[in-house]
């Protein structure tokens, strides 16, 4: 089955270039060219991965990907014309999968783009069984639901695959780098940053307190483990 991809940006020769250049490879691409319109076609649409522009007019991609997350947890790549770094970790806190900076090579593009659709075929980590309950959280890995005290919690698809293999491996350590490794894929271009952005909003939707968390801990100078 074909992907289905939206693009998101209000420079339309950027769009119809990547449209044409994805839809080459056999991908089904929707347009969108200021913030509203995205909002409507994701919420009416199935998509496998959204390319969202920080900088678009009537609201801007970062507010659209937040809102996004409200209901849906489709794969989304902020795309943003600056290199200050400070942009791309605020596109993860509010919810992005991944980023891109232009200028960009449409090639390179495309690579990164089929890198996280696999990634995300691949949903989460191989585990014995398809439901994982520890303690008041149990997820569900076929429809990738998650319950804390019997409540529904929305997760990004990154943000599930990290809390399944921290569940699925209870009590080992794992540094930024294995997890970037593990979760993200060896292609995967992110930092130390990264991971701790991704652990900071789940600590946030699953603990009663984030600042003095119960199930995922730090091991100073280590790194992360569920607990």
């Amino acid at each position: 089955m074909a992907n289905h991809i939206l693009v998101v940006d209000d420079e339309k020769l950027i769009v119809k270039g990547i449209k044409f250049s994805l839809e080459q490879d056999g991908m089904i691409v929707d347009a969108a060219y200021d913030g509203e319109e995205a909002l409507e076609l994701a919420r009416t649409k199935n998509y496998d991965l959204i390319m969202l522009d920080v900088m678009l007019p009537k609201i801007d991609g970062t507010a659209v990907c937040q809102q996004i997350r409200e209901f849906s947890s489709v794969p989304v790549v902020m795309v943003t014309a600056k290199g200050d770094d400070m942009d791309k970790i605020m596109g993860l806190e509010y919810g992005a999968d991944d980023y891109v900076t232009k200028p960009f090579n449409i090639l390179e593009l495309k690579a990164r783009i089929k890198a996280i659709l696999r990634r995300s075929i691949k949903a989460a980590p191989p585990v014995k069984s398809s439901k994982v309950t520890l303690r008041d959280i149990a997820l569900n890995l076929q429809s990738r639901r998650v319950f804390v005290r019997d409540k529904e919690i929305n997760l990004t698809a990154k943000e599930f695959d990290l809390l399944a293999f921290f569940m699925n491996n209870i009590g080992q350590v794992y540094s930024r780098e294995k997890l970037l490794q593990e979760i993200w894929g060896a292609d995967n271009t992110g930092d130390a940053r990264t991971v701790d952005v991704h652990v900071r909003r789940l600590r946030e939707k699953i603990e009663d307190s984030p600042s003095d968390p119960k199930y995922i801990f730090t091991k100073w100078g280590v790194g992360y483990y569920f607990g």
